[in-house]
């Protein structure tokens, strides 16, 4: 079960936090979804991060999540989906669809002071224009993390078929 949610994490769940990913977190905005258990699955992050762009909106924090993908990614589905990509343009569209949420979101939840300095810094076209995970090609597909995040944050066709071939979702409790 996921629960969305926007929440400024507690001090119990940001050691969570610490303990999934290996290290204190920066630059956390918010958890924007747990499991039934309350464990976080997805931190909103911060547009920039120590003076620069953080690569990614939406961070899959769940180490059971991040077990799932990795698996299905090191199968090679990201070839496969390229090609889908390329054949289907129904999917293409979709996808560029998933790409214009992420960014609309990344610009929706940025700070004004984070705005001023992208812009201070010229980084305004990288928010602007990079999707997914800080993807330029939108014809490719990176890191089946970091569309998993969005999916279950937002609109994202990946994490959509992701659940529908390989089930990810029933992963959690």
């Amino acid at each position: 079960m996921v629960i969305r949610t926007t929440q400024t994490p507690t001090d119990d769940q940001l050691a969570i936090v610490e303990a999934q990913i290996g290290r204190a977190p920066q630059g956390i905005q918010a958890i924007t979804a747990t499991d039934g258990q309350g464990t976080p699955l997805v931190l909103r992050m911060e547009s920039i991060v120590n003076g620069k762009p953080f690569p990614t909106l939406y961070w899959l924090s769940s180490d059971r999540l991040k077990v799932v993908l990795s698996r299905i990614e090191a199968s090679g589905v990201i070839k496969q989906l390229e090609a889908r990509l390329q054949d289907d343009p129904d999917f293409l569209a979709a996808y560029w669809r998933s790409h214009e949420d992420y960014v609309a979101q990344r610009w929706h939840y940025m700070r004004d002071e984070h705005r001023e300095q992208a812009e201070q810094h010229g980084y305004i076209d990288l928010f602007r224009q990079r999707g997914i995970g800080g993807i330029a090609n939108w014809h490719q597909v990176r890191c089946l993390h970091t569309q998993y995040a969005h999916h279950l944050c937002g609109d994202n066709v990946i994490g959509q078929w992701l659940d529908a071939e390989y089930g990810v979702i029933d992963d959690l409790p």
